[in-house]
């Protein structure tokens, strides 16, 4: 049977940070609320002339570059950010990238959840047709008001994954776990670009979905908690993939020492970690963060998915590592982006974040984001997107 699954996958985030330290203190708390807490270190802040599309053209353009872009033929864009209410991002990053006409493009929406739809649905659309290529993209900035309870979960970063037929860095397996449930955890309504949420009953939500997702997942697939290596989880702060994970060892009454359950986790958690979270790309940041940072060779190891979006969605499923798959890796190029972010104040941070007008009709944005691609400023409600002359 054909393999379907990501042949490449890169991700981007922004130029800058908020350090939890600063944070801290700006608060008067103790900054192991946030170190310990919560798990999370830093934040990226995207600065006012950056958005998903600008994110996810920086995420997919080194993925291009080692391509015949012309071959794309679907970006399916997941998204809880979108910038508009009509076209979809994708299209806007179609046009910025450059990607044929022959292309069909789409946008996915449910909370968190939609990046995994959208790679289940090109998974199915590269099985009916193996001539597909499809763009998935992932992108989100999360922001929450001021001085609430989500304002330290902030973060901001764009997965780019091209899936197709025989994949060079997981096949994505057939089978997967999924559960849906009407309820108000988390949710930003159309006049607001900050969302709101009932933390405590979220996360009580996230590992009652885990529970009915797995449980599905067994019957569907076969496949036993033993069977999986490693295991990624939609991370909004790392602590609750460690909660994730202790739920699903309760459940399963497995045997796991600490070394067993850090080994199994914890590399999925460093990224994110510094990164803050990236809503519908959190999962994917957590994937990347495992190729990045396992030393030992993953090939034929079995990784699982558990996505979760508010509201609620969730699904779990699995793919195996193929051979050869550290040799398209863009670790590299990762890390860079991670040490050449700048250091924020806490005003700074508010400036860029918080402090511009929430819909303007007109404006045009100075240069602050230093990526390949910004946004340049908004003309009567349209938006104009531009490749900047300071491309890295």
């Amino acid at each position: 049977m054909m393999k379907v699954g990501i042949d490449l996958i890169h991700f981007a985030t922004a130029d800058y940070y908020l350090g939890l330290d600063t944070f801290a203190e700006e608060k008067q708390t103790e900054l192991d609320k946030y170190i310990v807490g919560i798990g999370q270190e830093k934040m990226s802040i995207a600065p006012p002339d950056e958005d998903i599309v600008s994110l996810a053209a920086k995420a997919a353009a080194p993925i291009l570059e080692k391509i015949d872009a012309s071959q794309i033929s679907a970006v399916l864009f997941a998204t809880e950010t979108s910038v508009d209410q009509s076209k979809s991002a994708g299209v806007f990053l179609h046009g910025l990238l450059e990607l044929p006409s022959r292309c069909r493009v789409v946008e996915f929406k449910h909370a968190c959840y939609a990046g995994a739809a959208a790679l289940q649905m090109a998974t199915t659309m590269v099985k009916a047709n193996h001539k597909e290529k499809i763009l998935v993209i992932a992108a989100d900035i999360a922001k929450y008001d001021v001085d609430t309870s989500g304002e330290a979960t902030q973060g901001c970063g764009a997965v780019a994954m091209l899936v197709s037929a025989n994949p060079r860095i997981i096949e994505i397996e057939s089978g997967s776990g999924y559960y849906t449930d009407d309820v108000m955890d988390f949710w930003r309504p159309n006049n607001r670009t900050t969302a709101l949420v009932d933390g405590k009953y979220s996360t009580k939500v996230y590992l009652n979905s885990l529970k009915h997702a797995w449980q599905h997942f067994v019957e569907e697939t076969g496949r036993k908690f033993e069977d999986i290596d490693y295991f990624c989880y939609h991370i909004p702060f790392t602590k609750m993939a460690e909660k994730a994970h202790k739920t699903l060892v309760k459940k399963v009454a497995a045997s796991v020492t600490q070394e067993q359950f850090d080994k199994q986790t914890l590399p999925s958690q460093v990224y994110n970690r510094i990164v803050g979270n990236s809503y519908s790309a959190s999962l994917f940041v957590g994937f990347i963060s495992l190729l990045d940072n396992v030393k030992d060779n993953l090939a034929g190891k079995r990784v699982s998915f558990f996505s979760y979006g508010s509201g609620c969605v969730a699904e779990f499923f699995s793919g195996i590592i193929q051979p050869g798959y550290e040799k398209v890796l863009m670790t590299g190029d990762h890390l860079r982006q991670i040490e050449q972010r700048q250091p924020l104040s806490y005003q700074q941070y508010l400036d860029y974040y918080h402090n511009q007008e929430t819909l303007p009709e007109n404006i045009i944005f100075p240069q602050t984001n230093k990526g390949p691609y910004r946004l340049a400023g908004i003309d009567d409600h349209k938006r104009y997107y531009e490749k900047t002359t300071d491309s890295q």
